[in-house]
């Protein structure tokens, strides 16, 4: 049984496309293309279940049609239509540091040099040209740039990143009184 600490999310299936069974897929992150991998996992009814691929082919920077080994149908391809999309960590940690995208660090837990463990990465803000990383600690959210000049150590086997932040850039230390 494949657990949730072993994928991360790389995309979602949109809708069939022809009538062969083939599938409309938005990915965050190529991996798939990049390192050899077999299958996806996906995550049907709260399960993670692969799925071995067939074939792909990309239609742009963000996209790709696949056909997944059994779907052989626009009936039974339209059963995948929304379904959440996720690749093995383990697979991803073949990969070079280069070719992660940043979506592999949700789930890593976020250190600074000065100020010790900052909380766990929850997801990764890529919505403007600055990627931040989105960290709980203790229950506040906290928004870390994702800048390599930041980023000192990524120990993926522990799933930790340290990180030496500029001084007052994140202000751990204030407390707010009335």
């Amino acid at each position: 049984m494949i657990k949730r600490e072993e994928v991360y999310k790389i995309g979602i299936f949109n809708k069939p496309h022809g009538i062969h069974g083939e599938l409309s897929f938005t990915f965050t992150d190529d991996i798939f293309d990049r390192v050899e991998a077999e299958y996806l996992i996906c995550l049907l009814d709260g399960i993670l279940v692969p799925f071995f691929l067939e074939e792909y082919r990309f239609r742009s920077d963000t996209t790709a049609l696949v056909k997944l080994e059994g779907v052989d149908t626009a009936e039974r391809a339209r059963m995948f239509t929304n379904i959440e999309v996720y690749f093995t960590v383990k697979h991803a940690e073949g990969a070079r540091p280069g070719e992660l995208s940043w979506d592999f660090f949700v789930g890593f837990r976020m250190e600074e040099v000065h100020h010790g463990i900052l909380g766990e990465v929850t997801d990764v803000d890529t919505s403007t040209i600055n990627t931040l990383f989105v960290v709980d600690r203790q229950g506040e959210e906290l928004l870390v740039p994702a800048q390599e000049e930041f980023i000192i150590d990524i120990d993926q086997k522990h799933k930790v990143i340290t990180v030496d932040l500029p001084e007052g850039l994140i202000a751990l230390d204030e407390t707010e009184e009335v």
